[in-house]
């Protein structure tokens, strides 16, 4: 462990439950999403990669803000949120939705948790749902109350997490299901545990719902972790983009349709409600899309770390679109990319041109997710 060097935070962003115990623990750049600060690096991100793929990690993702919807019409006010059909949602499961506005761009991609019959949690990429859901909320007609509440998640993800888990709670917890959520305590500290995560790893997300119980829990889950050589992380833009997992404000925004992404699975248009966006969904469906996201394997030295800037892709001298989110994989000796391009230039296979930040470079179109496309990890 470490300890803190003068970062030169300030009072405007939030510091999470666990930040000291992150500094402790050899946090050394820190990064700000959904008005908070979020530890970027522990050291060497091919590291952290390789910890998380053959061990675990625990990662503070306190950032991912919880928006609590609750109240008489909470199931109803919630579709009308997402495009996705959440009429055989259970309670004590989970789903993964998209949120638009009503030109049919994505405003989130959040993880919905459903706590009880009237009770959601929508668990937050970086952007104001909060504001979005109450401002509809206004005008809707339905009796809910929304708020944020005291609720912060970690993520203990790896091949190892399930016998850490074991190690903490038992071992019922190995019955939770992939994308189920269980509430527990751990020496009288309240959590609802869900089987999620963003790694495309075996993993679990653990949500506090007591703040000032965020350094016991840190230092209670590394302690019973060193057994297994768990290790403090980050989120690992290897493993994410590996695993063709998006990054909102990368690889979508609030111009992005889901049919861009190819996420038409989240879209059922013929459902009963009428949520927001359904019939600009149904036109842009009906059109057809002009641009789409696509793999790329990048033909140059191993990038030093993920692009900062979107790159641009040209194909016989003309733009065609642009690299999102890259990176180069140790694990597949590649370069890889998620790219959004012309769908008239977006077959596996094309052959284009990027302009990175060192120079001009070849790549070739090619299937996305990179590595285990069908998850057998995450879902073991």
């Amino acid at each position: 462990m470490t300890q803190s060097e003068d970062f030169g935070f300030g009072t405007q962003i939030r510091k999470s439950p666990y930040f000291d115990a992150t500094v402790r623990w050899g946090a050394k750049a820190f990064s700000v999403y959904n008005h908070m600060y979020i530890p970027r690096e522990f050291g060497d991100p091919e590291q952290n990669f390789w910890n998380l793929v053959n061990d675990a990690i625990l990662c503070d993702v306190a950032v991912e803000r919880q928006v609590e919807i609750t109240g008489p019409d909470a199931a109803q006010f919630v579709q009308l949120l997402t495009p996705r059909d959440l009429s055989k949602l259970a309670e004590g499961q989970c789903k993964y939705i998209l949120i638009t506005n009503a030109e049919g761009g994505i405003l989130n991609d959040p993880i919905l948790l459903r706590l009880g019959e009237n009770r959601f949690w929508i668990s937050l990429a970086d952007s104001d749902i909060l504001f979005w859901a109450q401002g509809v909320a206004v005008h809707s007609g339905l009796d809910v109350t929304i708020c944020e509440p005291d609720v912060s998640p970690l993520q203990l993800q790896g091949p190892k997490s399930g016998e850490i888990m074991k190690a903490l709670f038992g071992e019922s917890i190995s019955e939770l299901k992939y994308y189920w959520l269980k509430e527990v305590e751990l020496n009288g500290i309240p959590l609802i545990v869900s089987r999620t995560g963003w790694s495309s790893e075996l993993g679990y997300e653990l949500y506090l719902q007591d703040g000032s119980k965020g350094n016991e829990l840190w230092e209670k889950i590394m302690d019973v972790g060193s057994k297994f050589n768990l290790q403090p992380g980050h989120t690992s833009s290897i493993r994410r983009i590996e695993g063709g997992m998006l990054s909102y404000h990368a690889d979508m925004d609030i111009h992005t349709n889901p049919f861009e992404l190819g996420l038409d699975r989240l879209v059922n248009l013929d459902i009963e409600s009428n949520f927001i966006g359904k019939e600009a969904l149904k036109k842009i469906q009906a059109e057809g899309i002009a641009r789409r996201q696509v793999g790329l394997e990048l033909e140059c030295e191993p990038l030093k770390g993920p692009n900062t800037t979107f790159w641009e892709i040209t194909k016989n001298g003309k733009g065609i679109g642009k690299v999102t989110s890259a990176v180069y994989s140790p694990r597949l000796e590649k370069n890889i990319a998620l790219a959004m391009v012309c769908s008239d230039h977006s077959s596996i296979g094309d052959l284009v041109n990027v302009s990175t930040s060192s120079g001009m470079i070849s790549a070739t179109i090619v299937e996305k997710p990179f590595f285990d496309p069908k998850k057998k990890t995450a879902t073991a």
